[in-house]
């Protein structure tokens, strides 16, 4: 997965709004749950101290100008509903699990989280579901739901759908007819004394060569541990003549297996001309090759004979409500609001966070994006990240064995064997 640092910090914003309000309308709690202190749409009298709608939020550091404009918003369009008290808290996405399961409680009303932290919360019952279901699966794409989604039960609301990765392509030296084959792309950077790169080292990229072969990769039921059957030998494409593929790649010229930083180090010295990589690039690549700037779902390879596409992980942020809410009703409307068609607009012009809803991924500024537009053609052949935590370091070492040719001449159902050996290993 494509690892980024976040950092939590106790800094609080407190955003108050109180404006005139008649009340609270009616509280929907979580199904199966009677939380004290919820609203269970009571009637509050005016001047009660339950008048105020206190609630705390959630987000990232880096969308503290952006969250206190959609708080904005929030308590303008609600003005005559309610008085608010919004406390807006810098807990990072990605620390957010973590940060609920010590006191869910006393944590946020709302938050933001991203995709892989869905079923803990879910299980640990801190996840209030979504109400309104239907309007939400019709808002957003659907690998968004879907991810927001346990045992088709929509527990979260989609906030964005960048966290993949694509092609970028310098238009001087390849079309886009061009881009839709990998050996096509080889073949124009080898002509030019140029690189195409991709980091196999990673098994969120590795996994693009396996992913629609028919061949198996996931999480089992206990949350933890893996099945794999990338070493297939009985299916219609075998992980041998994956493998093959992979060392038919690696010899050729213009292929080089690098980092995200050294992806973009040949962008801004010409050596590179098309490389794999995700949307936290595309000002630096945009910049360096200006008109001639392009991006792309991934290519088709060859492998066992036939073209296969390259498949992807993909990611998404989410919004989520507290089971434990005191205003569960509200706390659910400032999650609708924060992921309406309007604000998901707001974060991709002040943030350039790809959209997951369908009218904002297709207004006029989000399509003028070729990153945007490319990470979101890529995700009909892209994956949720569900696997443990084993996965990541038997397919680094086979990537990087890959690359390097196979320098042992090890065989290489052997390979893949070690491999899937190591991705499958249980924690018992």
């Amino acid at each position: 997965m494509k690892k980024k640092t976040y950092v939590f910090l106790s800094t609080l914003i407190t955003v108050s709004g109180l404006l005139a309000g008649c009340g609270a309308p009616d509280g929907n709690a979580a199904p199966g749950t009677d939380l004290p202190g919820q609203d269970n749409g009571e009637s509050l009298s005016p001047g009660s101290d339950r008048d105020i709608v206190a609630l705390t939020l959630w987000g990232a550091e880096e969308d503290g100008e952006l969250l206190n404009q959609i708080i904005e918003g929030f308590q303008q369009e609600y003005a005559g509903a309610a008085s608010f008290d919004i406390t807006l808290e810098y807990v990072s996405e990605s620390s957010c699990k973590d940060a609920l399961l010590a006191d869910p409680e006393g944590g946020a009303d709302v938050f933001a989280f991203a995709d892989d932290q869905l079923r803990v919360l879910v299980a640990a019952g801190v996840l209030a579901r979504v109400e309104d279901e239907a309007g939400v699966r019709d808002a957003n794409i659907e690998g968004a739901w879907q991810a927001s989604c346990v045992n088709d039960t929509l527990y979260a609301y989609p906030m964005t759908a960048d966290n993949g990765y694509f092609l970028y392509y310098n238009k001087a030296y390849l079309k886009e007819e061009d881009v839709t084959s990998l050996d096509t792309i080889l073949e124009k950077a080898a002509a030019a004394g140029k690189y195409v790169t991709m980091d196999w080292t990673s098994g969120w990229y590795l996994y693009s060569f396996f992913g629609e072969t028919g061949m198996e990769l996931g999480m089992n039921d206990d949350g933890v541990s893996n099945y794999c059957n990338w070493n297939a030998t009985d299916t219609a494409i075998k992980g041998t003549d994956v493998a093959r593929a992979l060392l038919d790649i690696s010899a050729n010229p213009a292929f080089s297996s690098v980092t995200d930083t050294d992806f973009v180090a040949g962008v801004l010295d010409g050596t590179v001309i098309a490389g794999v990589s995700g949307v936290w690039n595309s000002n630096t690549v945009q910049q360096a090759w200006g008109a001639d700037y392009g991006a792309a779902k991934l290519p088709t390879y060859t492998c066992a004979g036939r073209q296969v596409q390259m498949s992807s992980f993909a990611g998404y942020k989410m919004i989520g409500v507290n089971a434990y809410s005191e205003h569960i009703d509200w706390a659910g409307k400032l999650a609708a609001w924060i992921t309406s068609q309007e604000n998901q607009t707001l974060r991709f012009l002040m943030r350039g966070q790809g959209p997951s809803n369908i009218q904002a991924a297709d207004s006029p500024q989000v399509a003028a994006s070729p990153a945007i537009q490319a990470i979101l053609s890529q995700s009909a052949h892209a994956s949720l990240q569900r696997v443990g935590g084993n996965f990541w370091e038997p397919v680094q070492i086979f990537g990087q064995t890959m690359w390097e040719g196979n320098p042992q001449n090890t065989n290489l159902q052997e390979l893949l064997d070690t491999m899937v050996d190591g991705i499958t290993l249980s924690y018992n």
